[in-house]
């Protein structure tokens, strides 16, 4: 059974009275029969079940036209109605949610066109069908984060572009709320990936480009790539010997953990530097491979060979020919002179020890993705997992670097000769001459003044990525080095070693 709403009226003589009630104010007023909501025109009616309330325009006793439907639990619908069905243009609010929506209805949901805003935080506008997010549209979450394109049941899927908090910006396509199929991500420091996703991760074929410069293209398998560079390996023999003065070339891999060359990769960054064997006698504590300032005394480095050294510079005839100090100061970001050919070098946190600019001569390297990272002179790109230094040459000692090649009767001596002196028969050896020449390609070349002296060096290749590319730096290579004599009998003999060392 239908019950009315009783709407006060004023009567002439200025008394309320309730509709529908005309008899004498002393006599009780008589209950109205139940009555079917109004026909046409304006009117207000609840509901039987209390729950429902309407306000506005009626035909033929339905909802038609503009009016207000109000809900016990405070949610209400302002707008248009067809035929007693919340249909057209409206305004819809949701109490146990707070969420409001502004658009087209159909049969009480939204539909068509519309916005939706989150009491929780962003806002939706686009198509709506049956009250769900479908077709295209522009999402802002709570956190601020965009995205633009289609949708289907509430979720993103089709083409779609987002922009992430983070500042990362996405396009291309997602299956029910993840990045699946063909995309391009573009990260805020500049780095990029295009190629196949799934699960919202990099799967499939895909090309990175760092921005370091460096690149990878190839297979990705769980946001992993398959045939990533684990390690550098410098190709050659295990000990390499090398005639005093001589220049000598390094070919470089970056290898996967098969064993196989990382042809994949392209760019990553990788620094040349030396090093000499370093040895101190514990009975004699002043005199080591090297004699060296104590206040420029630095810690040894490790190397894989059982012996430790200490940095030893580098020389080419990159920078025209010049002799070892004038390429020193010409190179680029040139270290401060000290004194003679002594390079106060920075610190290097990863060795604790100085970097030594080599002036090797430079290669120009550029990837197949168009990208051409700039390379000192003592870097070298790597180009589908391959690298190369070219006429790499030890320079001569610099000052406080003083020499102990043979130890002939160096117990008989130690007492008698000058604390740190090298000693009789323990000189450097003499300064080369240069002898002149040319370069393969025509251009002339001009010889350091000095050789490094016979003796055991280590070459060291370092990743010097910046930032590290795919989340690591691969470890430092080595190369053990030995520089001999111009003549045969001229091998190196360090202190320690063979008869002749003190017992």
């Amino acid at each position: 059974m239908e019950e009315s709403f009783a709407v006060a009226k004023e009567t002439p003589s200025g008394k309320m009275a309730a509709a529908g009630g005309e008899g004498p104010s002393a006599s009780p007023p008589l209950r109205d029969p139940p009555r079917r909501p109004p026909r046409d025109g304006y009117g207000v009616y609840v509901y039987p079940n209390s729950f429902f309330r309407y306000e506005g325009e009626w035909k033929a006793g339905k909802k038609h036209g503009q009016g207000k439907l109000l809900f016990k639990d405070g949610s209400y619908y302002e707008g248009q109605f067809v035929d007693g069905e919340i249909t057209g243009e409206g305004c819809r609010l949701w109490a146990s949610s707070g969420n409001t929506y502004s658009g087209q209805f159909v049969l009480g949901e939204p539909q068509g066109h519309g916005v939706m805003k989150y009491k929780a935080g962003g806002h939706y506008e686009g198509e709506f069908s049956h009250g769900l997010r479908e077709g295209h549209g522009h999402l802002v979450d709570r956190d601020g984060q965009a995205y633009w394109g289609s949708f289907h049941e509430n979720k993103r899927h089709g083409r779609g572009h987002m922009v992430f908090r983070n500042g990362d910006k996405y396009e291309g396509d997602w299956v029910r709320d993840q990045r699946q199929g063909h995309g391009v991500l573009c990260r805020a420091d500049g780095s990029t990936y295009e190629g196949q996703w799934h699960s919202d991760v990099f799967s499939g074929l895909g090309n990175m480009t760092h921005c370091s410069g460096a690149i990878y293209h190839g297979m990705w398998i769980n946001g992993h790539p398959v045939a990533q560079a684990k390690r550098i390996v410098i190709l050659g023999p295990e000990v390499m010997d090398v005639a005093q003065g001589s220049s000598f070339t390094l070919n470089i891999q970056l290898q996967q953990n098969n064993g196989e060359v990382a042809r994949s990769e392209d760019g990553r960054v990788l620094k040349i530097s030396a090093g000499i064997r370093y040895v101190q006698l514990p009975a004699y504590s002043e005199v080591s491979f090297f004699k060296m300032d104590k206040d420029n005394r630095e810690p040894p480095i490790q190397t894989p060979f059982g012996f430790d050294c200490i940095a030893y510079p580098l020389w080419s005839p990159k920078s025209g020919g010049l002799e070892p100090r004038a390429a020193l100061e010409s190179a680029r970001d040139p270290p401060l002179l000290t004194g003679d050919l002594e390079p106060a070098l920075p610190s290097d946190t990863s060795w604790g020890q100085r970097d030594m600019l080599s002036g090797l001569p430079g290669e120009t390297s550029s990837s197949s993705w168009g990208c051409e990272p700039h390379c000192p002179e003592d870097c070298r790109c790597v180009k589908q997992g391959c690298a190369r230094f070219s006429d790499v040459r030890l320079g001569p000692p610099p000052p406080g670097y003083s020499p102990i090649l043979f130890l002939n009767g160096l117990r008989e001596e130690a007492g008698c000769r000058p604390r740190g002196s090298p000693g009789p028969g323990r000189t450097m050896p003499a300064m080369q001459d240069p002898p002149g020449g040319s370069r393969p390609d025509g251009a002339a070349t001009t010889e350091p003044a000095a050789a490094a002296f016979p003796g055991e060096y280590v070459i060291m290749i370092r990743d010097v990525t910046d930032p590290p590319f795919l989340g690591h730096t691969l470890p430092t290579a080595f190369k053990h080095l030995r520089v001999l004599g111009k003549g045969t009998d001229q091998q190196p003999h360090f202190p320690g070693e063979g008869p002749e060392s003190p017992s």
